[in-house]
């Protein structure tokens, strides 16, 4: 038998912006308890979006997390010992999720800079609908696209 779930945690909106979207970013970009140097890096990157784009960073912020949130994802059933890859709708939260994930590695990946620099060009990259989140998301479309077979496992 499986135990409880765990009570969700509150977590409070971000001091500059007042968004919890924000706030939750900031704690996935958060490693170590280091959360003072994740809002640097965060706030950071945003001055420099408005430097590079002329538009406001928390604009360009919601638009990359909304272009690179999945619709679809697999996830791997078990069915008579074979294993399937069962295309499943993800939860609005889990969309966020793994959208911020996906930003914050492929900002991960690009080398040579510091990491607001990283990460405001993979904001803006997102948000123009290219660059590695989406390339990540498209891969998850895909992988669930081909699968579509499999969806009567539910």
């Amino acid at each position: 038998m499986r135990r409880r779930r765990p009570e969700k945690r509150v977590i409070l909106p971000d001091p500059v912006y007042n968004d919890l979207a924000i706030a939750k970013f900031i704690n996935y970009l958060m490693k170590k308890g280091k959360k003072g140097v994740a809002e640097q890096i965060f706030y950071s990157a945003m001055s420099s979006i408005k430097t590079k784009t002329k538009t406001d960073g928390v604009k360009i912020f919601e638009k990359a997390i909304e272009k690179t949130s999945p619709t679809v994802e697999v996830k791997s059933r078990r069915i008579g010992g074979a294993t399937y890859q069962v295309p499943i709708e993800v939860p609005t939260h889990r969309r966020f999720y793994l959208a911020s994930h996906w930003l914050i590695n492929a900002a991960n990946g690009r080398k040579g800079k510091p990491m607001a620099d990283r990460l405001a060009l993979e904001l803006i990259a997102a948000a123009n609908e290219e660059g590695g989140a989406i390339k990540k998301k498209d891969d998850t479309h895909r992988m669930a696209e081909a699968n579509k077979a499999f969806a009567h496992f539910r």
